[in-house]
């Protein structure tokens, strides 16, 4: 017994230093994964990027990330994690250099793309805090991990005070900086992975066949409409809310970090509460919450004609800044804690998998964080209606609500669930 709780603590002190510099890694890698969220407005002004080329723009991040997420998934598991979040942070600051280089609309592209290996450091990161943590807190420590999102919403406000006191180049020359110094931190903090874990090599077959026979796998595809939307208006929200409200595109940014930060810090609360109380019934009521905030959200500005017995009545509806503003931090704290449960859930699940099913959940939230901004363009140029954004959003999580009800009560009848969950 008493052995038992010396592994527990010295667990939990490794815990201490290991969450901490994961979670400062992952901070300053989401910042990067949605620079172009609000430096992207500036270039789209400078370049004369039409809505098409700023969300392919805005997707690309999220394409990468999709297609490095299980590689990187794998490459922790085997070569450890410790290694790969060094990868991933080198890869950031060559692209840093890059952007300080390039004018053009191609190299912002060859850029933005290597900002997916922020994905990267995401699956092996999550990899690194589990194997220093035990299943009683694991709900908490990975929604403090996945917390780190809230480097995208730093952005909101750092950038545009970097763009005003020292130019554009400012901004990638002070990231350039913080990896640096995140990069000396991890190796002088950190033991290095002794050896090679070979019997962790398989095939893509192999590899499939795990995927599989994983638990609870459709919740990975919910998680991924969940957190793909979440990063998708993230990435939009600058660009939507100084289009609609005729404000400074520093200060649509600005406005746009109370939806980030917010929701980024709800995914520890979600896992918390998914400790506590069970990860489907915590999921469920913050879909719920979702939908009102998103059925709001959709209204678009309306002026209605109405013919009476005199004259004809105008009415014109539009939504204030501050109940916009209001709901928006309630979509992103709704999100947020959605996220965590979600993610709780399928870990928890495949807990001897875990930087494997990482990448999973990465690949699917990225696939629709790529798709949804290109979406939000072609749309938005079609129809010419900002608030069409939201419908869509409102379409896929109604449907995602439906299935996962579905699905756990499918799971609750067969007996299938962990206890807690």
């Amino acid at each position: 017994m008493h052995s038992q709780s010396e592994q527990d603590d010295d667990r939990l002190a490794s815990l201490a230093v290991v969450l901490p510099l994961a979670l400062t890694g992952f901070v300053v890698a989401a910042g990067c994964w949605t620079l172009f969220a609000v430096a992207g407005v500036h270039l789209r002004a400078d370049l004369g990027l039409s809505s098409l080329q700023f969300g392919v723009l805005l997707a690309m991040p999220m394409a990468v990330s999709a297609i490095l997420a299980i590689p990187a998934g794998l490459a922790a598991q085997r070569y450890g994690a410790r290694e790969v979040m060094l990868l991933c942070l080198c890869g950031l600051a060559v692209c840093m250099g890059i952007l300080l280089l390039t004018d053009t609309y191609i190299g912002y592209l060859v850029a933005a793309a290597g900002l997916g290996l922020a994905g990267g450091f995401y699956g092996a990161g999550l990899q690194f805090v589990i194997s220093h943590c035990d299943q009683r807190r694991l709900g908490l420590v990975l929604g403090v991990f996945g917390a780190g999102v809230t480097g995208a919403g730093f952005n909101y406000y750092l950038v545009p005070l970097f763009h005003e006191a020292f130019s554009w180049q400012g901004v990638p020359m002070a990231y350039l900086i913080t990896l640096l110094l995140v990069i000396a931190l991890l190796i002088m903090l950190t033991d290095a992975t002794n050896e090679e874990d070979e019997s962790r090599e398989r095939s893509v077959r192999e590899i499939l066949g795990v995927i599989r026979r994983g638990r609870n796998l459709p919740l990975c595809l919910y998680f991924g409409v969940v957190a793909g939307s979440f990063f998708a208006l993230a990435l939009w929200l600058p660009d939507f809310l100084s289009g609609q409200y005729q404000l400074s595109l520093d200060d649509g940014a600005r406005l746009a970090q109370w939806f980030v930060i917010p929701g980024a810090v709800a995914q520890a609360i979600g896992g918390g509460l998914s400790d506590r109380y069970g990860s489907a019934r915590v999921a469920a009521r913050s879909l719920a919450a979702c939908l009102l905030s998103l059925l709001v959200l959709s209204y678009p500005p309306m002026t209605l004609f109405i013919t009476g017995v005199d004259r004809v009545l105008v009415v014109e509806f539009v939504l204030p800044v501050s109940l916009e503003s209001g709901l928006v931090v309630v979509l992103g704290v709704a999100m947020g804690t959605a996220m965590g449960s979600l993610q709780r859930m399928v870990i928890l699940a495949n807990r001897q998998e875990a930087s494997l099913f990482a990448g999973v959940l990465l690949v699917s939230a990225c696939a629709i964080a790529f798709v949804l901004p290109v979406a939000f363009g072609g749309l938005n140029q079609w129809l010419g209606v900002r608030t069409a954004v939201f419908m869509i959003l409102f379409l896929l999580l109604s449907g995602s609500l439906l299935l996962f009800s579905r699905h756990a009560r499918r799971e609750e009848r067969n007996m299938l669930l962990h206890p807690g969950i």
